[in-house]
């Protein structure tokens, strides 16, 4: 299968374009930068025209893509004006989704968020552990998303072949963000996340498996690891942030607080990374 993905340069980006090429697709990488090379093309996803001729065909490149997958963007609140962070997230997303729409893809995956869930949870979560059935946006970032999200879910009305696939991922580590976790005692270490965090290349393998699960229609995915990023046992840790917050079930000792039952259930997603090996490892290298 042909793939572009938008944001190749990026951290999930670059994790995914070495996820897809490994099982064996064609990817081409659209982004604004990033090293030259037969797997990638500069476009500027404000600009319409660019973003539909380049999902067409790229003179050297490609001749048309059949899956498209969505992850450019401002990466987070506070690098530019918050004005700035929806304007171009939100004219990236629509340019890149409708364009794909017009240009025939039918399989569609977006790179969505825990900043469409609540984050960073000031008001407490409506019952834990937390699924894609609850939605709020706090900041511009997460407004976005959350209309992402809701035009996703038009578009396969106007076209009942589309498929786009929502993924709704919290904090995205990598292996050399892991000496961070030295706070995992700290019962304020990843409070606004939940607790949640996911390695790159759960995210990576995530979004390959809902190109492959894709189907006609719109769905979204909470994607994190099996576990919280701390020491202190999830049901504690839920009390102690959200002491009238309801559990829907028995927690398991560190079982993460963002559900990731669908997507185990409809993708097979099975993270294979936790943080409590890999900070082991780290701490294991001599120094």
């Amino acid at each position: 299968m042909r793939i572009a993905v938008t944001g190749s340069s990026g951290r999930l980006g670059t994790a995914t374009v070495e996820r897809l090429r490994a099982g064996g697709h064609d990817v081409v990488g659209f982004d604004l930068a990033a090293p030259a090379g037969q797997g990638f093309t500069r476009v500027d996803l404000a600009d319409y025209g660019q973003t539909l001729d380049a999902l067409l065909g790229v003179t050297a490149r490609h001749d048309g893509v059949d899956a498209l997958v969505h992850l450019a963007a401002i990466p987070v609140n506070g690098l530019v004006p918050d004005v700035t962070t929806f304007h171009a997230n939100l004219t990236a997303s629509f340019n890149t989704v409708f364009a794909a729409l017009r240009a025939g893809v039918r399989a569609v995956v977006c790179a969505s968020s825990i900043t469409a869930m609540g984050f960073p949870f000031d008001e407490p979560p409506p019952y834990l552990p937390l699924d894609e059935d609850f939605t709020a946006a706090n900041t511009t970032y997460g407004l976005v998303k959350v209309l992402e999200e809701t035009m996703a879910g038009q578009l396969v009305r106007w076209d009942p072949g589309l498929s786009v696939t929502a993924l709704r991922f919290t904090n995205i580590v990598t292996p050399d963000d892991y000496g961070t976790f030295a706070r995992a005692g700290d019962p304020a270490y990843r409070r606004d996340l939940l607790g949640s965090y996911v390695d790159v290349r759960d995210a990576a393998a995530a979004v390959e498996l809902a190109l492959a699960a894709a189907r006609p229609g719109a769905v979204v995915y909470d994607i994190a690891a099996a576990d919280t990023g701390l020491t202190i046992p999830s049901a504690e840790l839920a009390r102690r942030w959200f002491p009238d917050v309801p559990l829907r079930r028995e927690l398991r000792e560190f079982e993460t607080l963002i559900s990731i039952d669908r997507a185990r259930a409809r993708l097979g997603y099975a993270p294979a990374h936790t943080w409590r090996e890999e900070y082991a490892a780290g701490q294991a290298v001599p120094r």
